[in-house]
């Protein structure tokens, strides 16, 4: 007789059992979300026609790369008879830039024309005017070259390789460093992409970008400034998941329980 009861209440333990199952089986756990709440900080919407992108300046501590383009040596002939050192190499000749970096004072220290005040300006500011300068004291011709190399920009979220991306390009676009970070995953939101601008967690800013949107791709608002935060966001599905592997983690033990209660209670009738 007990066995026939516990028999009675078998197809529903089953059915119970296998439902768990089948949804831990289609739901894997996230990693945790990020910046869903805002602390007050705007949101800016991505279409933003009158949109300006703030071109970099230079302060102190950054540190530059200087060479020039056009000849092998920096130098001029009778700079290098006296056995000067040179700024950097030629891009023919395969050899690294030489790196300066900007002075509390706002200088760096070049080879001949000594300190030049650099801070505040831009980079194509700062290469016209050591340019100019070159051009009147030492070298023929130069074709002077400077970058930034300090400036970076960080990937978070649902990267295929998250983390902290040089910009050693003016006006890098989302998509060319979404490009070097090999792109989304398969749980990426395309359509919830943020940039937190600003400096750090402590943003001004956040843009909300929508990458099925083609207007994204020319909009000047996803240019990439230094210290941008870039965070992509998981998709519903995803989220979806995330929450069936919750409830099954806690329908298990609970499950186990009634089972053990049930059979407990058949077999002493």
């Amino acid at each position: 007789m007990r066995i026939t009861k516990l028999l009675t209440y078998l197809p529903v333990i089953y059915t119970l059992s296998a439902l768990v199952v089948l949804l831990s089986s289609c739901s894997t756990k996230q990693n945790q979300a990020y910046f869903e709440r805002n602390s007050g900080a705007p949101q800016t919407p991505a279409k933003t026609e009158d949109y300006q992108p703030i071109e970099y300046k230079i302060k102190s501590g950054d540190l530059l790369q200087i060479r020039n383009l056009q000849s092998i040596k920096l130098i001029t002939d009778e700079a290098t008879s006296t056995s000067m050192p040179e700024v950097g190499a030629s891009a023919g000749t395969g050899s690294q830039a030489l790196s300066y970096q900007v002075e509390t004072d706002g200088t760096i220290a070049l080879p001949v024309i000594g300190r030049v005040p650099v801070a505040g300006l831009s980079r194509l500011e700062t290469s016209k005017k050591i340019d100019e300068l070159y051009r009147q004291n030492v070298l023929k011709n130069p074709i002077i070259e400077v970058k930034v190399v300090n400036l970076k920009a960080t990937l978070m979220g649902e990267i295929k390789k998250p983390g902290n991306y040089p910009l050693l390009k003016d006006e890098t676009t989302l998509m060319e460093i979404l490009g070097e970070a090999g792109g989304l995953t398969e749980k990426g939101n395309e359509k919830k992409v943020k940039i937190l601008r600003g400096g750090g967690l402590q943003s001004k800013q956040i843009i909300e970008v929508d990458l099925d949107d083609v207007a994204t791709l020319s909009n000047p608002s996803t240019i990439i400034q230094n210290q941008d935060i870039i965070y992509v966001e998981q998709n519903k599905r995803t989220i979806r998941n995330e929450k069936w592997q919750t409830l099954t983690t806690i329908a298990q033990p609970a499950l186990l329980l009634l089972n053990t209660a049930l059979i407990i209670l058949t077999l002493r009738k």
